[in-house]
């Protein structure tokens, strides 16, 4: 374990994680960050999976709304994005040799929260490809009691492209060499997103203050950032959602939410999984966008009173 940089915007007044790198089985470098918590009733743990393009500061105010409830936080940067190693010379596209490579960054991190013994229970709290890798952990044993999934990519919008042309395409890519490069209408070859799109325009939030520390961060840390999705990555990860939509569902008890106005993952994936889910409650988010972590106060605190009486009901 190697300490590595946690990075904060001058004028943050948050308590910093305590970040370090690890190393996957296969020798990729990871970064992880550990948000402690200053309560005197500690409640447990909970392993954060982010989403494709986000980086482990993006969530420090998340972990602080958690901390203050009891909960150590561990998050990641999967590897291809944030500080973790880059997976082409092009660091900008997002990539990923084979999804189920995920899975090596999954054991790495719980094997680093046993090694720092965060106090249990564990939960899992997932967000868009971060709930793909997530659904995929449970099924391969993630020591979880519960778990709550925000906007999960159990399906993606593909727009205009049905799934088979949108995999043909990828794949064709990739024979020809080119799989690395950004698919168009995926996010900017040359920028990421946060500094690429309008306020009024994008399809995260609808808080302009959330939306400019992205851009602020974005503008400061360039280097934690990526840009549109490969031609293999969208492959890859296409195959994935088709692979977990034929599996069954985990023993497990979960809050899924889903925003109303929800344009990047494909919200009938979520209503299909739910359903045939018995332990799985789904809670619509009226007005909310993608993010709804990031969205205005009044939905963010209903996101955030739901997951934390989730994983208080489901301590042991």
């Amino acid at each position: 374990m190697q300490q590595a940089p946690f990075h904060q915007l001058p004028d943050d007044p948050l308590t910093p994680a305590s970040a370090f790198f690890v190393q996957a089985d296969d020798g990729k470098r990871l970064r992880l960050a550990h948000w402690k918590t200053d309560s005197d009733y500690v409640q447990g743990s909970i392993l954060l999976f982010p989403g494709r393009t986000e980086y482990v500061e993006k969530y420090a105010p998340v972990a602080r709304r958690l901390t203050d409830a009891g909960y150590h936080v561990l998050a990641i940067d999967w590897r291809g994005q944030g500080l973790s190693d880059r997976l082409q010379d092009d660091p900008l596209p997002g990539h990923v040799d084979k999804f189920s490579d995920y899975q090596r960054d999954v054991r790495k991190l719980v094997a680093a929260a046993q090694d720092a013994d965060l106090p249990r229970p564990w939960h899992l709290l997932a967000h868009s490809m971060g709930g793909c890798i997530g659904l995929a952990a449970l099924h391969h044993g993630l020591p979880v009691t519960s778990a709550v999934f925000s906007a999960p990519m159990w399906g993606i919008n593909l727009h205009r492209f049905s799934r088979g042309p949108a995999l043909s395409l990828s794949y064709l890519a990739s024979r020809v060499g080119r799989g690395g490069l950004a698919v168009p209408g995926s996010g900017s070859a040359m920028s990421t997103y946060a500094l690429d799109e309008g306020f009024n325009t994008n399809l995260l939030t609808h808080d302009i203050d959330e939306w400019a520390r992205l851009a602020r961060e974005a503008a400061h840390w360039p280097e934690l950032t990526i840009g549109g999705a490969s031609f293999h990555w969208v492959g890859e990860a296409l195959t994935e959602c088709a692979r977990i939509e034929r599996l069954g569902s985990p023993d497990l008890p979960a809050l899924v939410t889903l925003g109303s106005e929800e344009k990047i993952v494909q919200p009938q994936a979520i209503h299909d999984r739910v359903a045939k889910w018995p332990n799985a409650e789904l809670m619509m988010v009226s007005g909310a966008k993608h993010e709804v972590m990031l969205e205005t106060p009044d939905l963010r605190e209903q996101f955030f009173k739901a997951t934390l009486a989730h994983f208080r009901a489901h301590a042991s």
